[in-house]
C-alpha cells in the first residue's frame, strides 16, 4: 500500500532546503534590458527574494530569534523557550525565516537544529548599498561633537568657538 503524507508533511518536505542563495549579482553595477526576454523575469525573482528577507526582517520576534542565533546553532526548543508564544507559532516564525534563506534548519535524529545563514542578507545589503547614501559614520567625530554639545549644555557661558576646537 502506498505512503500517504498529510498535508503539513508536504509542506514541511517543501521547505526543508533553504531558499538558493542569493545571486552574486551586483545591483548597483547591473543594468537591466526588460525588453530582453527572461531579463523581468530574473528581476521579478529578486524582487520576490528581497521582498521576503525584508518581510522576514520587519517581525520583531524574527529579528530577535536571528540575533540569537548569531551566538551559535540552536535546537528549535531553545529557541523558543525565551518566547511567550507556542512551540508551533515559534516553527512559524522560524519557517518564514528559512523560506527567506535567513537560517537553515536540519534534523539530527529527533531534533531540528537552527543555523544563522549570513549570505541570506547579502542581496538585501547589495541592494541597500545601490542607493548610496549611507555613509558610514566617523564614531570619533561623532563623540567629539557629543562631548561638545554636553559641555554646552553643561556651561552655557562657554564660548562655541572655544569648546569645539580641540
Amino acid at each position: 500500500m502506498p505512503r500517504v503524507f498529510s498535508e503539513r508533511q508536504n509542506r514541511a518536505s517543501a521547505h526543508r532546503t533553504p531558499c538558493p542563495a542569493h545571486s552574486t549579482v551586483q545591483l548597483n553595477d547591473y543594468t537591466p534590458d526588460l525588453d530582453r526576454p527572461g531579463v523581468a523575469r530574473l528581476m521579478g525573482a529578486m524582487t520576490r527574494d528581497l521582498d521576503q528577507v525584508f518581510s522576514a526582517l520587519a517581525d520583531p520576534t524574527r529579528r530577535r530569534i536571528l540575533a540569537m542565533l548569531l551566538e551559535d546553532d540552536m535546537a528549535v526548543t531553545d529557541v523558543a523557550e525565551p518566547f511567550e508564544m507556542s512551540l508551533a507559532a515559534v516553527s512559524k516564525h522560524l519557517g518564514i525565516l528559512t523560506r527567506a534563506g535567513l537560517i537553515s534548519q536540519d534534523k539530527r535524529g529527533r531534533i531540528t537544529w537552527c543555523k544563522l545563514e549570513p549570505g541570506g542578507l547579502h542581496a538585501a545589503s547589495v541592494w541597500m548599498q545601490g542607493f548610496g547614501q549611507f555613509e558610514p559614520v566617523n564614531l570619533d567625530d561623532f563623540e567629539r561633537f557629543l562631548a561638545a554639545e554636553l559641555t554646552l549644555d553643561a556651561d552655557p557661558g562657554l564660548d562655541t568657538d572655544e569648546s569645539v576646537m580641540e
